[in-house]
């Protein structure tokens, strides 16, 4: 069955999301808060597979303009949930409003839920829905006084590979950090290095776009328990993914930290992802540090001195970031970070810039061109 699809992402990384679709066979356009695009329902089982940049997937059901509570009872109705639903399906029901004429998210559930209970007891016959299998998550939003009711493919949120058991002070999205490697100058013949690794998110995302490894091959989904995919196709989807998680691939990628306790849960991580002796992480102070070989990209997630207190010794790090890509001639850098203030001290001005969010904190990523 063909359908329309929404692959959510973070503002700013939408074109990012949408290249990614391209570059997986499927055409996609960006809109305000993701990419949309149509497919087989089976190939957007394997998209969860692979998409390393988009938060989840999304399946369109309806979308139309809705000024009342009626008008969004009929038109959520009017969906055919027995198409799509198991007699005894769990439908969670989620919404948002934005700028519209319905503002409350709770009212908007409950008339959703029971638009999508009344059609189910009408077309299947029954007075109850038992509501004791699989979860269902459904999402109503409704910007602009237009709704979109979505049936969520992906369960837990695409950035959930499974390799990170701890956060770090700061933490950075497992597909914000994959994002920053697309963005960056980094290409995966060159090599890859950070000299703020952490508990090495980057080192890792950097990794699996090397290797090819679609980040979700080991982890289960939503849609494995929708009636109308195939679940012999998706078995052999998922095999597929699982061979080329296996798949062997040479890259140089490497980083550092003066951190001991962060770089114990860095190699931690680099294990749990399946790259234990192909990523080097090691104890070094970015002030001294000296990367022999040929010349590669760095990429960097450093502190952002949100305090007062931290301002100054962040600020003194990013000068040393600065003087760190001066002593590697023919070296790119990208460096994400919330202080305004990050180009004064790196001591020279980005070829390019992004606005990108780390959760809800508005950041820029600077790139700087080998």
């Amino acid at each position: 069955m063909r359908a329309e699809f929404l692959a959510t992402a973070a503002f700013g990384l939408e074109g990012v999301v949408a290249n990614e679709l391209k570059r997986l066979g499927v055409e996609a356009s960006a809109e305000p808060g993701g990419a949309r695009f149509w497919a087989e329902c089976e190939q957007a089982f394997d998209l969860n597979l692979r998409l390393r940049t988009a938060d989840r997937v999304l399946m369109v059901l309806s979308q139309q303009r809705v000024e009342s509570f009626e008008d969004l009872y009929l038109a959520v109705r009017a969906v055919p949930w027995e198409r799509y639903l198991t007699p005894d399906a769990f439908v969670h029901v989620t919404g948002k409003c934005v700028r519209s004429r319905l503002m409350s998210v709770r009212d908007c559930q409950r008339v959703g839920k029971r638009a999508i209970a009344d059609r189910l007891r009408q077309r299947l016959g029954v007075e109850r829905l038992k509501e004791t299998g699989a979860e269902f998550p459904v999402e109503l939003a409704v910007m602009r006084d237009v709704l979109r009711v979505t049936l969520d493919m992906t369960g837990e949120a695409l950035n959930r590979r499974g390799y990170r058991t701890w956060n770090g002070e700061a933490p950075l999205r497992e597909t914000l950090a994959a994002a920053l490697v697309d963005l960056s100058p980094w290409r995966t013949r060159l090599p890859f290095y950070d000299p703020c690794c952490g508990t090495g998110t980057l080192l890792v995302e950097a990794a699996i776009k090397a290797s090819g490894m679609p980040p979700g091959a080991r982890r289960r989904f939503a849609c494995e328990a929708y009636p109308f995919l195939n679940a012999g196709e998706l078995a052999a989807l998922r095999r597929r993914a699982l061979e080329d998680a296996e798949r062997p691939a040479a890259f140089d990628i490497r980083g550092s930290d003066v951190d001991g306790e962060a770089l114990r849960l860095c190699n931690r991580h680099i294990r749990q992802a399946g790259f234990q002796g192909r990523i080097h992480a090691a104890c070094a102070d970015l002030r001294t540090l000296d990367v022999p070989g040929a010349p590669g990209v760095f990429v960097a997630n450093p502190p952002y001195g949100e305090r007062l207190s931290d301002r100054e010794g962040a600020r003194a790090l990013y000068g040393a970031l600065g003087a760190l890509l001066r002593r590697h001639p023919g070296w790119g850098m990208g460096v994400i970070t919330a202080d305004p203030g990050f180009e004064r001290a790196f001591g020279r001005r980005a070829d390019k810039r992004r606005t990108l969010y780390n959760a809800r904190l508005e950041c820029s990523f600077y790139i700087y061109a080998p």
